[in-house]
């Protein structure tokens, strides 16, 4: 067989469709969330707010979890808390089913989803790589970008059926969808070898001190390492962008158009399209390995003008700024992915992907927090313009500085 069809193994079949399950479940039941949000509360502030109390334990839960998840199974850990995920979805959709709402205690919940999410997330980007065979890194992750790209496809679904009918039935078929990616995840059987390499340094008389130490090995190891330094700073500006664009960018839509959501969609799904059509392109291309660098920083640099200024078109240009958007996205997302996933051995990758998880998440919350208090002051539009300028400086400055360093990361083929 060869190298190319190796890559679809039971495992790797297994793992992708759970995660198509549990993908299509989360962009039903998410996006109608948002509007419910929005509904109950008719404020932007507390609508970043909602977003915020998601985004905090992705702080400081992905440091523990990852230095933990280096140590044991990830595999149970993810089909454990999507068990865990079904059950509070399905309790979510059985009390909202009758008409209670406190905004207090959807909080808290929201703050449990997150916790969840950010452990979730860490594992299965952890657990992911070990599924793919080698010298078919891009390819893999060619194919997961497509895959959570056709899952935004759903969001006009969850959109019409929350009109129609509200958000109890999107909570309890994503709650259905969490049952069934779990039950296919315990089938997985991989041998998780990083975990006997790592007990050779376990300390079993001092877990806790164990754990710290692993934490500061983490951030000790990126730290150490000028590439993925720089690849984690900048990405922390662009989470920074993000967070500010995902707080202003639907009530924008929505207070700017009649039935605001349905442009919203129409604009975001360009960017859907371009992620797709890129992913299947990259699936059948290899990127020449001396180019990689060179590409992505001319990405970074053309996303962050497009994204920063798209707003200030007509619908007809924003879609085509989207659809370009997601096209050279997916681009350098494919390139970023998987290089640093084949790049960082095994034995700490969680770690790894903690540190990274958290310096993304404090650059996200702190743009959502920043958004919701600008809001009252400036246009959605300036603001995020202005977060655009920020995150085109930050490629020049941070991923052009550092060409060399980064360059020994992307510049390899996978």
């Amino acid at each position: 067989m060869s190298t190319e069809n190796t890559l679809w193994t039971r495992d790797f079949t297994i793992i992708t469709i759970g995660s198509v399950i549990s993908m299509l479940g989360n962009a039903m039941s998410g996006f109608a969330i948002s509007l419910m949000v929005l509904d109950f509360t008719e404020s932007t502030m507390l609508y970043a707010i909602y977003l915020a109390v998601f985004t905090i334990p992705q702080i400081i839960v992905p440091i523990i979890s990852g230095a933990i998840l280096d140590r044991f199974s990830r595999k149970r850990t993810i089909y454990t808390l999507d068990f865990l995920s079904s059950i509070l979805y399905g309790a979510a959709a059985f009390v909202l089913h009758t008409g209670w709402f406190n905004f207090p205690i959807f909080a808290v919940l929201v703050f449990l989803v997150g916790s969840i999410h950010s452990i979730y997330m860490v594992a299965y980007q952890s657990f992911y790589p070990l599924l793919i065979t080698e010298g078919n890194f891009s390819k893999a992750y060619s194919i997961a970008s497509v895959l959570e790209t056709l899952a935004v496809v759903m969001v006009p679904v969850s959109t019409f059926v929350y009109k129609q009918v509200g958000i109890s039935p999107l909570l309890a078929v994503n709650a259905l969808c969490f049952f069934l990616a779990a039950v296919m995840e315990t089938q997985i059987r991989t041998t998780e070898k990083y975990i006997d390499v790592q007990k050779k340094t376990e300390d079993s008389q001092h877990r806790v001190r164990q754990m710290l130490n692993d934490i500061h090995e983490g951030f000790t190891y990126l730290r150490l390492d000028r590439g993925l330094l720089a690849i984690a700073a900048y990405f922390t500006f662009s989470a920074l962008t993000y967070g500010i664009s995902n707080v202003l960018t639907l009530p924008y839509f929505r207070s700017t158009f009649n039935n605001g959501e349905y442009v919203y969609m129409v604009v975001m799904g360009a960017s859907v399209a371009g992620r797709a059509i890129g992913g299947g392109v990259h699936y059948r291309m290899r990127i020449p390995a001396r180019r990689k660098f060179m590409i992505t920083l001319f990405v970074y640099m053309a996303t962050a003008l497009i994204e920063g200024a798209y707003l200030f078109l007509p619908v007809p240009a924003m879609f085509v700024a989207m659809l370009c958007s997601g096209l050279l996205g997916v681009t350098s997302w494919t390139i970023r992915i998987s290089a640093t996933q084949a790049y960082v051995p095994d034995e700490k990758k969680g770690r790894f992907n903690g540190a990274f998880n958290m310096l993304n998440t404090c650059g996200s919350l702190i743009g959502e927090l920043t958004a919701g208090w600008l809001a009252y002051n400036f246009a959605s539009r300036t603001i995020i313009l202005l977060s655009g300028i920020i995150q085109f400086a930050a490629a020049v400055a941070i991923m052009g500085t550092n060409r060399k360093s980064v360059s020994k990361i992307y510049n390899v083929n996978q």
